[in-house]
C-alpha cells in the first residue's frame, strides 16, 4: 500500500526531476552542456588557424619539447654542419656554431614567448604588425620558404634512396620524390597532433644515430683536432655565422605557429631555446664531425661510409619527415592568410608546389640558405618590436586599423636589400659584417622611424 507520505515524496521526486530536465534542456540549447557524456566539444578547426589557441587546448612542457626538437632535428642542418667543418678549423667551427646559435636562439626565443603569450599564429601576429593586407607580404615570404624547405627535405630523402635502389635509373629519383611528397603531405594534413606523434618517434632515433656517428668518426679519425685538420679553410667567420643563422631562420621566424600551443611562457621559451641552440648545434656537430672525417658533403653518404647503412637511411627519413610536416603546416597557414581559405586544402596545394620544385631546390641548397639568411630576419624583428611597442593591440580581437603598416613593409624591403647586398648576393665578392644582423638592424630602424613620423 502506498501511504500519503510515499505519494508526496514520489511527486516531489518527479517534480525535481522535471525541473532538472528542464534546466538540462535549456543548457543544451545555450550550448553550455555537452550532450555526449561530458566530453569536451572539439573546435571546427583543431589547429585554430584564424583564432587564438584557448587555454584548454594548450600543451605542457614535454609535448612542446618533442615538437620543437622534432622541428630543429633536421638532416639539412647536418648537411650545413658538413659544409662548416669542411671550410673551418676546429676553433672556427666551435665559434661559428656558438655565435650563430646564440643569435638564432635569442631571435626565436623572443618569437616563442610572443606566440605563447598571445596564443596567436605567425600570420595572425603579422596582421596586427603589418595590417590585414600588409600581412600578406610576410605570410608569402614564410609560406614560400617553408614550402621550399619541404621540397629540399623530400629530395634529400628520395635521391639517396634512388641511388641505392637503382643507381642507373634517371626516372626513379623523380618517382620517389613524388611518393615521398604525397606521404609527407598526407601526414601534415592532420595538423599539430600529427607533428607531435611523429616527433616522439624521430627525436630519440636521430639523437642516437647522430651521437653514434660523431663518436665513431672521432675515434677512428684520431680525435677532433686531427679530423678538422683536413678542412680546406674556405669559409670566413662571418660566412659561417651566416650559414648557421640561415639554416633555420625561416623556420625560426614561424616559431609562434607552434609555441602558441604551449601552456606557459616559460615552457615556450625553454623549449624554443633548447631546440634552436642546443638541438640545432647538435645537428651541426653530428654532421660536421662525421663529414669532416670522411671528406663528404652529403650526409647520407657520410652515414654509409661509417657503416650505418639501412638503419641510418630509415632514421634520416623519419627525421626529415618531422621537419617537413612542420614546414608544410606553416606554409599552409601562410597561404590561408593570403587567400582567406581554410588551411587543410591548402596543405595539399603547398605539398604539390614543394614536390614539384624539390629537385631544383636540392641542387641550389647553399644559395637558398644564403638568400634566407639575408632576407627573413627582418620579418621576425618587426613582429618583436611591434608586440613590445603595442601590447594592447595583441590582447583582444584584431583591431580595426589601417589595411597596411607601411613602416613595417618598408622595413622588410629595406632589410632584405641591405642583407642581400652585404651578404654578397647582389654584388658578387662584396660582403660586410653578418648579413642577418644587418638585415635586422635596418628593418628595425625603418620600422621605428616610421612610428616616430606617424606620431608627428
Amino acid at each position: 500500500m502506498y501511504t500519503p507520505a510515499c505519494i508526496r515524496h514520489g511527486l516531489r521526486a518527479v517534480f525535481l526531476s522535471a525541473r532538472l530536465l528542464k534546466k538540462f534542456v535549456s543548457a543544451l540549447r545555450r550550448k553550455e552542456v555537452d550532450p555526449m557524456a561530458n566530453q569536451v566539444q572539439k573546435p571546427v578547426d583543431a589547429d585554430y588557424s584564424n583564432e587564438r589557441v584557448p587555454a584548454g587546448a594548450r600543451k605542457g612542457f614535454w609535448p612542446m619539447f618533442f615538437i620543437m626538437l622534432g622541428f630543429t632535428f633536421f638532416s639539412a642542418s647536418m648537411w650545413t654542419g658538413v659544409d662548416l667543418a669542411n671550410g673551418l678549423n676546429l676553433r672556427g667551427f666551435v665559434a661559428v656554431i656558438l655565435l650563430g646559435g646564440a643569435i638564432l636562439a635569442a631571435y626565436t626565443g623572443a618569437l616563442g614567448y610572443i606566440g605563447a603569450k598571445t596564443g596567436l599564429s605567425f600570420d595572425l601576429l603579422a596582421r596586427r604588425a603589418f595590417g590585414a593586407k600588409g600581412s600578406r607580404l610576410p605570410s608569402a615570404m614564410i609560406a614560400l620558404t617553408q614550402i621550399g624547405w619541404f621540397g629540399v627535405g623530400a629530395a634529400m630523402f628520395a635521391i639517396p634512396a634512388a641511388q641505392v635502389l637503382a643507381p642507373e635509373s634517371r626516372v626513379l629519383p623523380y618517382l620517389l620524390v613524388l611518393a615521398v611528397g604525397v606521404c609527407m603531405t598526407t601526414s601534415a594534413y592532420f595538423g599539430i597532433k600529427g607533428l607531435e606523434i611523429v616527433s616522439y618517434v624521430s627525436v630519440p632515433l636521430i639523437a642516437i644515430l647522430g651521437t653514434y656517428a660523431m663518436v665513431t668518426a672521432t675515434a677512428q679519425g684520431g680525435g677532433l683536432t686531427a679530423i678538422f685538420a683536413k678542412s680546406t679553410g674556405g669559409l670566413t667567420l662571418y660566412s659561417g655565422v651566416g650559414l648557421v643563422i640561415g639554416s633555420f631562420v625561416s623556420g625560426g621566424t614561424a616559431t609562434p605557429n607552434f609555441t602558441r600551443f604551449a601552456r606557459g611562457n616559460k615552457a615556450a621559451i625553454w623549449t624554443t631555446v633548447i631546440a634552436f641552440f642546443i638541438g640545432n648545434t647538435l645537428m651541426f656537430c653530428f654532421g660536421g664531425v662525421a663529414g669532416a672525417f670522411v671528406g663528404s658533403n652529403d650526409i647520407f653518404w657520410v652515414m654509409i661510409e661509417l657503416n650505418l647503412g639501412v638503419f641510418a637511411f630509415l632514421v634520416l627519413g623519419a627525421n626529415i619527415w618531422t621537419t617537413n610536416d612542420n614546414a608544410l603546416y606553416t606554409g599552409a597557414l601562410g597561404l590561408a592568410n593570403i587567400t582567406g581559405k581554410r588551411k587543410k586544402p591548402l596543405v595539399i596545394l603547398a605539398g604539390v608546389i614543394g614536390t614539384v620544385a624539390a629537385m631544383w631546390l636540392y641542387d641550389n641548397f647553399c644559395n637558398w640558405l644564403t638568400l634566407l639568411n639575408a632576407t627573413l630576419p627582418a620579418v621576425g624583428v618587426i613582429l618583436i618590436a611591434d608586440f613590445f611597442a603595442n601590447r594592447r593591440a595583441y590582447e583582444g580581437d584584431e583591431p580595426a586599423g589601417r589595411p597596411a603598416n607601411w613602416a613595417a613593409i618598408v622595413g622588410v624591403v629595406a632589410g632584405a636589400v641591405v642583407g642581400n647586398l652585404t651578404g654578397g648576393n647582389l654584388v658578387p665578392g662584396f660582403t660586410f659584417g653578418i648579413a642577418a644582423i644587418n638585415n635586422m638592424v635596418v628593418a628595425a630602424a625603418c620600422y621605428l622611424a616610421g612610428r616616430l613620423l606617424r606620431r608627428k
